[in-house]
């Protein structure tokens, strides 16, 4: 990403790698031309098109992921985004293709689970009961369940599991600490919290990128790791702009 920050146009560009204009994906703009995310992915783990989004689970799952952004309200790209900017870190540490490749799939499927969990809990605005709470948070265990299934995704599916977990070990379901959860866990959580503090939401508005920040760094050692929180630091000037973005195009946020 270095340089690259999300299409600011309210209208999908073309990607100058595969030609796709599709409004669904995420575009970066380099220099003087636009790159999908899906070729965005291919170059950062050095490789062909390898998830180049018609592969055997690629349309599948992108429409599956769609629809439960949707389905949660969300406008239809937190999840992308999310996976697109836990690549940013998880560049900065790992070279390997296939644990890159894994990562971004668990990323992107993280709350695949919440397509279990009632509409009346998943949409409710109020403060949900111990009961309801024991409900929602099983959508990590039914997540897990759905994506071990899956040949060749288990680095991502233990992902999916630990996703919710903290550092301190005061998360779930297991209650890992530290580096008893999966690295890209623990990279996905700051990207996250930080996509989740920006977004607005029926009630409540989305926090500047700096109170993000300051939030995100105050848990580092207890919600988050500390190297987590490092390497977010590192890769400021590009979450910021990305975060700007969304932020001043709030219909592609």
């Amino acid at each position: 990403l270095d340089e690259y920050i999300m299409s600011s146009s309210t209208a999908s560009p073309t990607c100058a790698h595969c030609g796709t204009s599709d409004e669904a994906r995420l575009y970066l703009r380099e220099d003087h031309c636009h790159c999908c995310e899906g070729c965005l992915l291919d170059r950062c783990i050095g490789q062909k098109p390898t998830l180049d989004l018609a592969g055997l689970y690629s349309g599948f799952v992108e429409a599956l992921v769609r629809t439960l952004d949707l389905r949660e309200l969300e406008t239809g790209l937190h999840s992308r985004r999310s996976a697109c900017h836990t690549l940013v870190l998880a560049r900065r540490i790992i070279s390997d293709a296939e644990e890159l490749r894994q990562i971004y799939w668990g990323s992107l499927l993280h709350d695949i689970g919440k397509i279990g969990i009632p509409e009346h809990i998943l949409l409710k605005t109020d403060a949900l009961t111990a009961e309801e709470w024991l409900t929602m948070r099983s959508h990590v265990e039914l997540g897990y369940s759905i994506v071990s299934q899956l040949p060749g995704l288990e680095v991502a599916a233990e992902l999916v599991r630990s996703h919710e977990e903290r550092f301190d070990g005061l998360g779930y379901p297991r209650g890992l600490r530290g580096e008893e959860i999966p690295i890209g866990a623990r990279l996905f959580a700051v990207i996250d919290t930080l996509d989740a503090m920006t977004s607005d939401r029926s009630y409540r508005q989305g926090l500047s990128f700096d109170r993000a920040k300051e939030e995100i760094r105050s848990m580092a050692g207890s919600q988050f790791d500390p190297l987590a929180v490092k390497l977010f630091l590192a890769e400021e000037k590009a979450l910021r702009d990305m975060v700007a973005i969304k932020c001043s195009h709030p219909e592609g946020s």
